[in-house]
């Protein structure tokens, strides 16, 4: 089962989000701004528009807190190159702060930077490794089919906390996980038929197995996939009865 959305962003997430685009506006301005021919002065000041991070008129203020015009103007500054990586970053695709945070190691932002620069956009929502591990988990098991172990894997391969990892998969729904299964399975299928039976299993459990479903529901759906197809296994020389079918949806709830 998909986790409950809110009907409407929180004002946490709208203005994290207003201040994420304000930011990348400014980084943008300054960017362009060094590629100016020099005697032309463009800057925001010289029009008469607000410092960045400062509130226009009508515009809330951003909640990241206003730029030191220092800063705007000397590339150096670690805090300042640490946070424009941070919003070119996310600007892509949500981050993990793990993933923030190697990024500005690769970078060679000092730590102090990275530090004070991850602590701030995490106050202002920017990072949340929680909704982070939530949203994976939703859109990788319906987009690629991916079980409640694999999941995990990539989700701690990426530093998210173990007690968000542990949240963000107990949400996934122990029923709907097998019919995504079966869904795989059953493409896989049509996409073998004329092979040997041995090779079709093989590549059969071998793809769930990938996906991160523990061997007894991969022969379990296996089994009943082939028996549906009226293919008799057990005439063929293969048994598929090794595998424990016992208790493969307590399996299937400790993957």
């Amino acid at each position: 089962m998909a986790p409950d959305r809110e009907a409407e962003p929180s004002d946490r997430q709208a203005a994290a989000r207003a201040a994420l685009a304000a930011a990348l506006a400014a980084a943008g301005d300054r960017s362009a701004a060094e590629k100016r021919p020099a005697g032309r002065d463009s800057s925001p000041a010289a029009a008469g528009a607000a410092p960045a991070g400062a509130a226009g008129p009508g515009q809330p203020a951003d909640p990241l807190g206003p730029t030191d015009p220092t800063d705007a103007t000397d590339p150096v500054d670690p805090v300042q190159r640490a946070r424009e990586l941070c919003l070119r970053l996310l600007a892509s695709r949500p981050r993990t702060r793990t993933e923030l945070a190697d990024a500005m190691r690769r970078r060679g932002v000092p730590d102090e930077a990275a530090v004070a620069v991850l602590a701030r956009f995490t106050d202002a929502g920017l990072i949340d490794d929680a909704v982070f591990a939530r949203a994976w988990v939703e859109s990788r098991h319906h987009n690629r089919g991916l079980a409640r172990r694999a999941l995990s894997a990539e989700l701690k391969q990426r530093g998210v906390d173990g007690q968000h990892i542990e949240a963000a998969v107990s949400a996934l729904d122990p029923a709907e996980e097998l019919a995504t299964a079966r869904r795989l399975v059953a493409k896989a299928m049509r996409a073998s038929r004329g092979k040997p039976l041995p090779t079709r299993i093989r590549r059969l459990v071998g793809l769930l197995a990938r996906k991160g479903y523990p061997a007894p529901v991969a022969y379990r759906i296996v089994r009943e996939a082939i028996e549906q197809e009226g293919i008799d296994a057990a005439g063929a020389g293969v048994d598929l009865d090794e595998a424990t079918w016992a208790t493969p949806d307590a399996d299937l709830d400790a993957g």
